[in-house]
């Protein structure tokens, strides 16, 4: 580390502010280096932001020897299209080279992207789109506060940016949470793509934080060393159950004159003749042949940082088991598996299991959890969105967090933050009620009929969707211990305990649900069923029906979706006949998937698809289900039909 200042000073030294000069310098020389260089990048607000970058890193607790230090402070770049000043403040700071970040940045296969990512050494995130590093930054200062831990959390924004709407849900959840802890620095540069802020969208930034009881503190001058190092220093040393926002005013292209307050460089480099008359204004050498040649030769790729999960140890609790005549909805055992996972691990000076809702406690069965660990229960309000992101950074800190809501609020509604959340191994349990046509009444707007199609676009995600509340219970317990990001749904209605053909529990005490496995619920010969979630029961009646006819049926249960059993799907097809039947729309879910498979294996079966093909009605799922062909009596005349 080059500079360390020492925020019980009153001020910067004459040689502190003179170092911050000289870095400042080698920044914006690096800034508009990398960004002509690579032909593409943002060097208008990397210029803006940099000498607030500056000084926090100055200030903050990290080590570049050790950029996992788990005392270290979080920064968390809202703004990420900044990279160039973020990566020419971390390689001053000692976590990487100058060389390094110029002969990589945005070339494919290195370790300096675009946009920022924790591929970086010294990034804690991958930012994604505007509007979403404040839920990040709240995550982590609530989770640090679970914790007892006295880490602070540092953002930085940009003022267009504050036009998203996730942002103010943001604001309002750290204000009702007291997260002392967090520091939000604004580059208020009044610049965006197509304007100012005031001509694209007017608004009043202060206002958003002040009408939400923030500490509110303007800098006429982003750019004065002493009065944001000032300013800084007081917001990080208070405990006052008030998070702090500095809007620092600041100037698009600080220190390139002609650059200076033009839009157009929020996002365009400077050509060639452009650079060399910005390189002379620095009072530096223009070094673009000599690296432009350096960039020729093979990426380097030993900068990369790899990422690493929390070490985590739960204990899994005693599961529960319902037993064989029981009618219960998977939510409740959602919900008694939960509060049992957190009897097993929580203590009030030592939270592990933490969870999430939105204004549903009641209906995602979260009573019994929020009252045993209160204070690892987070009520977010009708704010899905920051809801979803905050996981993420509540995740990263090693907190098993579940999220919890309808299917339709958490997975439609939400999937872009559930993607970043996805790029991030943020490792959240989104748990999901009310999903598919089972959700009845509430009529076709409420019913997820999409969850398992979104969540098979991300790369890093399960999906699991239990038959009956005992696989309800292995589940929940087996992803608490489990790292990674999972989406499991259930629907809203009772639903019979699954049994073996004689008639005793199947997903009994000796049952552990394993990723990727199947579940024959039964053998057959002429035919194989394959299902999932609340049509379970209705596949088990149309097998009753088909073997009351004198047919021997298979039934898969496939309550781990992503990744998929294709060996059992293989040995389905061994029957030569297979029908999928799901409460998922028909082309994107479950029967796809099957499909896929049969055809890449190049199996010539007889192979139909059931689900929900067209958008469902507001009646009791039973009558839904009926008029989509996902009873039982008609599951049973599809398959006797293709049997002939």
């Amino acid at each position: 580390m080059t500079l360390q200042l020492t925020m019980q000073s009153s001020e910067l030294s004459s040689e502190e502010l003179s170092t911050l000069q000289e870095m400042r310098v080698r920044c914006a020389k690096n800034i508009l280096l990398s960004t002509s260089l690579a032909g593409s990048g943002h060097p208008g607000g990397s210029l803006s932001t940099l000498d607030n970058l500056l000084v926090t890193y100055g200030c903050m607790r990290h080590d570049a020897s050790q950029p996992d230090l788990e005392e270290r402070d979080r920064v968390i770049m809202s703004i990420g299209h900044v990279s160039p000043a973020v990566y020419a403040t971390l390689a001053e700071y000692g976590y990487f080279t100058e060389g390094d970040f110029l002969s990589g940045f945005r070339r494919t296969g290195s370790g300096f992207p675009g946009h920022v990512e924790r591929i970086v050494p010294g990034v804690e995130w991958d930012t994604g789109n505007l509007g979403q590093g404040l839920s990040t930054a709240v995550g982590l200062a609530h989770g640090f506060k679970i914790q007892n831990r006295s880490n602070k959390v540092i953002v930085f924004m940009g003022d267009g940016e504050h036009q998203k709407g996730q942002i103010i849900e943001a604001i309002r959840y750290a204000s009702k949470y007291k997260l002392d802890n967090l520091i939000v620095v604004i580059d208020r540069n009044h610049l965006q793509i197509c304007g100012t802020t005031e001509e694209v969208m007017p608004q009043s930034i202060r206002s958003l934080y002040s009408t939400n009881n923030w500490d509110v503190q303007y800098l006429e001058d982003g750019h004065d060393y002493n009065a944001y190092f000032q300013t800084f220093s007081r917001a990080y040393q208070k405990s006052d159950g008030v998070p702090t926002v500095i809007v620092s005013r600041t100037i698009m292209s600080k220190g390139i004159s002609f650059m200076e307050n033009i839009p157009k460089y929020h996002g365009s480099p400077l050509d060639r003749d452009s650079l060399a008359k910005a390189m002379a204004e620095l009072g530096v050498e223009d070094e673009f042949e000599k690296w432009n040649a350096i960039r020729q030769q093979p990426v380097a790729t030993d900068t990369i940082q790899e990422y690493k999960a929390p070490e985590l140890s739960v204990s899994g609790g005693t599961p529960l088991v319902y037993e064989a005549g029981t009618m219960l909805d998977n939510r409740s055992a959602y919900g008694n598996a939960l509060l049992s996972l957190a009897e097993a691990n929580n203590r009030d000076d030592n939270m592990i299991i933490t969870g999430i809702s939105c204004d549903l406690e009641g209906s995602v069965k979260m009573g019994g959890f929020h009252k045993h660990s209160p204070k690892a229960y987070m009520e977010a309000g009708i704010q899905e969105h920051h809801a979803a992101t905050m996981a993420g950074g509540l995740a990263s800190l090693g907190l098993v967090t579940f999220f919890s809501t309808f299917g339709a609020f958490a997975v439609s509604e939400v999937y872009n933050q559930n993607r970043l959340n996805d790029f991030n191994h943020a490792s959240v349990k989104v748990v999901a009620t009310h999903v598919g046509l089972d959700v009845g009444e509430d009529g076709p707007t409420h019913q997820c009929i999409d969850y398992l199609g979104l969540f098979r676009n991300y790369y890093r995600s399960s999906v699991f969707m239990p038959a009956d509340p005992n696989q309800t219970d292995r589940i929940i317990r087996y992803i608490a211990a489990a790292p990674g990001n999972v989406f499991v749904g259930m629907g809203r209605s009772k639903t019979p305990v699954i049994t073996k053909e004689d008639g005793s529990v199947f997903f009994d005490s000796d049952y552990s649900f394993q990723a990727g496995k199947g579940d024959w619920l039964r053998r057959g010969t002429d035919a194989t069923l394959i299902t999932y979630g609340a049509v379970v029961p209705a596949v088990m009646e149309a097998w009753e029906i088909l073997k009351a006819a004198g047919h021997s049926v298979a039934v898969l249960n496939m309550a781990s979706l992503v990744p998929l059993d294709k060996d059992a799907v293989l040995q389905a097809a061994d029957t030569g006949v297979v029908l999928t039947v799901e409460d998922h729309h028909v082309e994107t879910g479950l029967g796809s998937m099957v499909g896929t498979v049969l055809a890449e294996a190049g199996k010539g079966i007889s192979f139909k698809r059931l689900g929900v093909s067209q958008y469902g009605g507001s009646g009791k799922p039973a009558d839904l289900y009926a008029s989509q062909g996902l009873d039982g009596k008609s599951i049973a005349e599809t398959l006797s039909a293709m049997l002939g």
